[in-house]
């Protein structure tokens, strides 16, 4: 008897922890492990001892079907911890799902920015990323996210495929935010003005903290290229918008870190200069 072929999907999985502890003025790494192909380039110290920054690399270059990273990283009491990548994450066409999980931990007066590059789900992917931030005490983050639908510059559409996300955020076990989102490949709702209105690109940001209003007005004022807005909610800053490519939307994110960073963590922005090569 003749079986029908199924398909092989090599999957490639990998695993990255890591945790930071201030020592004195430095906030230094303690914790560095590894499985597969995820890195962290050597920290810098580029703003000062207390900043800790990090660059998380995926060597391979983008994510296959059936691929699966887990990325855990927890910043220690008063340490301050900035997260980063050197390009985009690229999430291939793929007959199997891939899948993304986030678990960031910041401890009582410690700081976490999560500020990757862009995410670019190309035609036919299947995406699955849960993300779950855990703070403690007066813990503070600044984290953002941009996602690209397929490949405009080369008259890709995001015709087909699907990206799931999920989002958890908690202070001392109470949820401060939780969101799930499911894009799927060719539906309506990429072009209605109920949904992404035609625009291939959303980035949203998420901050702790309050701001005065004419700094709320002011960031609301930076163009994005297509629709941006800010919300102040209880204890959270939260900013999105829709754009016609990452550039913009991330262009869009940096002036709005300008602006929010020294207001709500005290300290000037400084941009890593990965982000200029």
């Amino acid at each position: 008897m003749n079986l029908p072929a199924t398909p092989f999907t090599p999957s490639w999985p990998a695993e990255l922890e890591l945790a930071y502890a201030r020592r004195g003025e430095r906030t230094i790494p303690v914790l560095r492990r590894h499985l597969g192909p995820l890195r962290v380039q050597k920290h810098l110290h580029a703003e000062g001892p207390g900043v800790c920054q990090h660059i998380i690399v995926h060597p391979p270059g983008g994510i296959a079907g059936g691929d699966r990273l887990d990325i855990r990283a927890r910043a220690g009491e008063a340490s301050w911890v900035q997260l980063t990548s050197p390009g985009a994450a690229k999430w291939y066409r793929a007959t199997a799902q891939a899948r993304q999980d986030l678990q960031l931990t910041v401890e009582p007066g410690a700081t976490l920015e999560w500020l990757p590059q862009e995410t670019i789900l190309y035609a036919g992917a299947q995406a699955d990323l849960h993300s779950r931030i855990d703070l403690h005490g007066d813990a503070r983050l600044l984290y953002w996210d941009i996602v690209a639908l397929g490949r405009p510059a080369a008259g890709e559409r995001f015709a087909d495929g699907h990206y799931q996300a999920a989002l958890d955020i908690r202070r001392d076990g109470h949820l401060l935010w939780h969101e799930r989102q499911r894009v799927e490949g060719g539906d309506g709702l990429l072009d209605s003005p109920i949904g992404l209105a035609g625009f291939p690109v959303f980035a949203t940001l998420i901050a702790t903290g309050e701001i005065a209003p004419e700094l709320l007005e002011r960031c609301r004022e930076q163009p994005c290229g297509g629709r941006g807005d800010l919300t102040q909610l209880p204890g959270l800053v939260l900013a999105r918008c829709l754009a016609p490519e990452a550039l913009q939307a991330r262009a869009w994110l940096i002036e709005l870190w300008r602006l929010l960073r020294p207001a709500l963590l005290g300290r000037e922005a400084k941009p890593p200069r990965i982000w200029s090569t």
